[in-house]
This record gives C-alpha cells, structure tokens and sequence, in this order.
C-alpha cells in the first residue's frame, strides 16, 4: 500500500471542507505528539474559521488531505483552540529548530516536515526538510539542504535537567492503556494531575476508561470543564455515560452542552437507560449495514485497526436508516460466517437469523446469561419497535459483574451480580418469522 506524504508548509492554508462541499475555513497549522521511540504523531489541524476564529478539529475528523483541499466529516467544534500540555504545533514551533544528527555529522535547521499516513489510516511525521550551516561567507549564501527521517536527528537537550512532565508522557508512550492507568494512579497526586495535563486527549481517555469511576470523576473536575469535555469525547460513548452518571444534573448538562454535538447525543441516549440495563452497557456505535452490502464490504468495516474486537466479530445487517437507531434489525453475521462466503455475497443472504436480540430493558444478568450460554462475543439490542440501538459486548458485561476495586486485586473475588442458570430459550424467540 503506497503511503500518503504531505508537506505541511504546502497544506497550510488549504481548504477545508464538510462533505457536502462547503466551506468550513483553511488549515492554520498541524498539532503533533512526541512519542517515546517513534516519530511524533499527528493529532488534530489548527483551523481559522470565519471570524478568524482557530479551532481544533481532530485527525479522526478529517476523511481526506489531499492537494489544495482537506476533508472532514463536517461538525466541528468552535471553542477557540487551546494548545494542550505535550501539543507541539508544527509551523509554529518545530520549523526553525535547530536538530542534531545523530551520526555526529553535525545540525541543521528544520524548514518544512512531512507527514505520513500509514498503513492504520494514522498520520505520523515521516522526513524532515532540512538546511544545514551555509559553507560560503557570501551574505547571499544558503546552506545545502536535505532530508532526513525523525529518527537520524534528536533535538539539543540540556545535561543535567530533570524529567519534565512531557518526557515523562513521551516514555509512557508503549504502554497499554490498563498499564498506563496503573501507572498514573501509583503517582503523587499532585504529579498524576500534572501528568494529566500533559497527556494527549484521547491517552488521557483510553487510560480513564481503565480506571475506577471515583478517580475518574477526580480527575475530570481537576482538569476544568473545557479539557474534561474534550476526555469524554474522546472516551467510548457508554465509558462516558458511565462517568456523567456519576455527577450532579447540573455538571452533566454543562459538560454535555461543552462536548461534540455528535458524541453528546450519543451520550445522552445511553443516560435514559439504567446502569444495570443491556441499554447502560452498550455501545451505541456497532457495524451496521444494508442486506445488499457484500461480504467484501463487511470485512473492509471490522478490519479498521481502532475496532475493538468485540464489537468486529459481527456486523448487523437491518432497514435504513444504517446509525442507530436504525430501521428494523434483519439479523447477524458474524466475521466466521463470512470467510466461509465469496467477497461479492450480499450479506442478505447469510444472515444468522437463529439468534433474537436483546431488548435495551434487559437486566445485565440476562445478557450475561445469553453470552455465556451460546458462546458469543456480543449481542445487538433493540428497542421496542426493533430498530437496533446498540450492541453489548463480553467485555462490558465483565466490568459490570466484576467488582469494583478488580483492578487492584488478583484475589478471587465474588461478582456484584448473581448471574442466573443458562435459560433454554432466548429473548423474543416466540416472534413470528425469526425461525430458520
């Protein structure tokens, strides 16, 4: 696969567009991370907006960079761009840098970086456009230029000088995201705050995620209204929920009014259901697609490497509208199923139509019961008018009926739920037309 190359003095200024093709304003600047042993990793574009307002719009909304124009999905955010602790912006702060190479051949100046997508869809900056000391006394001289990888130069650093928050997150950044919780809670607080402060929005979300409520809730309110919205868009949906839930009426509705319209709707919808409901553990982001999409299609969708594996192992087909909450559920197909299947079947015709759906109403026993009984990974769940709303995975199911001090406990512990005897029948099976 041939790697996407940008130059980011050529795509400053560049249109931005929704998908429609209106205009949404031009690029300002490129917002990266430093990593610990790979290159910095692209993280958002700086965007001026009518009013010449700046705004950040995250990677994960930009669909498209090519040359002159740069796609998004369309809503942004219009609070006015903050650079956040262990940011670095790229035209104003890593261009005129002097850098060092690290074979000894002595520095250079850094004029303009590329950025790279790779083969994960992430962007990464690959060479670096250099200029090294001119070597003529002529006042119009310049140096000779060439390019290097991130990983031939390393910036000047100062011997002796202690380790700053931000290159205490550049080593954390290996770390799965349960190590990485881990690793917060076990320092001084004052030293997890300001640690926090400094870590990208979406390490920060993945590291909550895998932590109890309460220091999740301590660690939002430290962190001030705006960076705690900017978290829990960030976070899974119903990890998210989870966390409101824990708050007053009054600081969930101002942190919800401060998220993405997107991500806040789909928040609010998991808020109605309650917390020991199929409806409070799923995540209202599953695979959906028509029955005339093929298998070819199917596999294209759970092969994105930010899938979590749960949620990959099936996709369900149902009536349009396609996002939740759909038209009427048609059924399962589950990833097995399709490698069993040519790449131009339609998914229509495959359906696995042996297994119902789980009312969102559902106690979180009964979906235990139903994963563990036949063997399954995830389960769609429907609203009364059988439209699919969500699907709830093993994983969540397991956060629940844990308890709630797990993570710091390798004894057995007994579950907070009694999970029943396997039933003999599923949820909804005496509905007519749902049998082979």
């Amino acid at each position: 696969m041939s790697t996407q190359r940008v130059f980011v003095a050529r795509l400053a200024g560049c249109a931005v567009f929704d998908p429609a093709g209106d205009r949404l304003g031009k690029v300002r600047d490129v917002v990266v991370i430093y990593r610990k042993d790979d290159p910095p990793r692209v993280v958002g574009l700086v965007v001026e907006i009518p009013g010449r307002r700046h705004v950040f719009v995250s990677i994960g909304r930009v669909t498209s960079i090519a040359t002159g124009q740069v796609i998004t999905t369309g809503l942004i955010n219009v609070r006015r761009f903050q650079e956040r602790g262990g940011e670095v912006r790229v035209m104003a702060e890593l261009l005129g840098r002097r850098v060092f190479f690290t074979d000894g051949s002595g520095h250079a100046i850094i004029e303009d970086v590329a950025i790279e997508r790779n083969r994960l869809g992430e962007w990464d900056i690959g060479q670096l456009f250099l200029r090294k000391p001119k070597t003529s006394a002529s006042p119009f001289a310049k140096g000779p230029t060439t390019f290097a990888n991130w990983s031939e130069v390393r910036e000047q650093q100062t011997p002796g000088e202690t380790q700053s928050a931000e290159q205490l997150v550049a080593s954390f950044s290996e770390l799965k995201a349960a190590d990485l919780a881990n690793t917060l809670l076990d320092l001084p607080e004052e030293r997890l705050l300001e640690v926090a402060e400094e870590l990208p929005d979406g390490r920060l979300a993945d590291a909550l995620e895998e932590m109890p409520e309460d220091d999740q809730v301590h660690i939002l309110e430290a962190l001030g209204d705006e960076r705690a919205a900017d978290i829990l868009d960030a976070m899974e949906p119903d990890d998210a929920a989870d966390v409101l839930a824990q708050l007053t009426e009054e600081q969930r509705e101002e942190l919800l009014d401060l998220m993405e319209p997107e991500e806040a709707e789909d928040v609010r919808a998991l808020l109605k259901y309650g917390p020991d409901t199929a409806g409070g553990l799923m995540t209202p982001e599953p695979i959906v697609l028509s029955a005339d999409a093929t298998v070819a299609e199917a596999l294209a969708l759970i092969r994105r490497h930010e899938l979590h594996p749960a949620l990959a192992a099936a996709v369900f087909v149902t009536l349009p509208p396609y996002e939740t909450p759909t038209g009427r559920l048609l059924g399962t197909v589950h990833f097995q199923r399709m490698l069993r299947y040519p790449p131009h079947e339609r998914l229509g015709a495959i359906i696995d139509d042996s297994l119902d759906a789980i009312p969102a109403s559902a106690s979180a026993a009964e979906v235990a019961r139903l994963l563990a009984s036949y063997n399954l990974v995830s389960l769609p769940v429907v609203d009364p008018a059988y439209r699919l709303v969500g699907a709830v995975s093993v994983d969540d199911v397991l956060d629940y009926l844990l308890p709630e001090d797990w993570r710091s406990h390798d004894g057995d512990d007994q579950p907070r739920a009694t999970v029943p005897a396997p039933a003999p029948t599923l949820v909804g099976s005496d509905r007519p037309g749902r049998g082979r």
